[in-house]
């Protein structure tokens, strides 16, 4: 029982966990993208995922050890209801577009009145710009569909500001470019978030715990600040 006991929390020795929720209309990549990041892979012809897929990935930021939770919801609309419900507890949404598909980008904003709606008003919010790229039946790689890009980088990076998200990014799974990027950029923003909170939290604490620190503290201040203050007369106040 006790090495059981061992071999599990070696298992899970972690700092923080973050759950991370993909979302955007279907085919824009995100099972693409995910399964590059947590398994090194590009799935060829990769079908649509229905309902919610889950991976675990641990990352190691700054010497913390990071886990994080990342769900890949299904884009279609019969499953809406069923993936609205994996926003509550999110640390952090991806909303993915495909570069070379302007409907997809013109979904955006239905996008966003859905996180507004059912995703905590803190969360970090993360807008990717997909650029979809497969193989060819000899192996090598397309032109990344780059000649069919229909949103240029410029109008994400606008329509990012405009809407409030936390950050921007072009990815390509093929070729593995700001793969690793995205989601150490997640991680790296969740634990500096979680380090600051807790510095307020420690400060909150200490302030009930001796009340009499920051009482004396206050009245010293007081003090001064009346010694400070020029009478009638443009004398100052003794102390006495």
């Amino acid at each position: 029982l006790v090495i059981v006991c061992l071999n599990y929390f070696r298992m899970e020795d972690y700092k923080y966990l973050f759950k991370v929720v993909l979302i955007g209309n279907a085919g824009v990549g995100k099972t693409c993208l995910v399964r590059k990041f947590t398994q090194g892979v590009f799935p060829p012809g990769q079908t649509a995922t229905i309902g919610v897929d889950f991976m675990i990935k641990t990352l190691l930021v700054d010497g913390d050890k990071v886990k994080l939770q990342i769900w890949d919801t299904a884009g279609q609309e019969r499953f809406r209801s069923i993936t609205q419900s994996y926003y509550r507890s999110a640390h952090a949404i991806i909303l993915v577009y495909d570069v070379a598909c302007q409907p997809t980008f013109d979904r955006l904003p239905e996008w966003i009145v859905e996180m507004e709606q059912y995703a905590n008003q803190k969360i970090l919010k993360i807008l990717v710009a997909f650029l979809i790229d497969y193989e060819n039946e000899i192996g090598s790689n397309k032109s990344d569909k780059e000649e069919e890009r229909e949103i240029p980088t410029i109008i994400g990076q606008e329509f990012a500001e405009r809407n409030g998200f936390d950050y921007f990014l072009e990815t390509s799974a093929l070729r593995s470019t700001n793969v690793e990027q995205l989601f150490f950029e997640v991680a790296g923003r969740l634990i500096r978030e979680m380090k600051s909170n807790d510095a307020k939290f420690n400060e909150y604490f200490r302030r009930q715990r001796h009340p009499d620190e920051v009482e004396s503290f206050s009245l010293s201040n007081l003090l001064t600040r009346v010694q400070n203050v020029p009478c009638c007369n443009g004398s100052r106040p003794n102390a006495t």
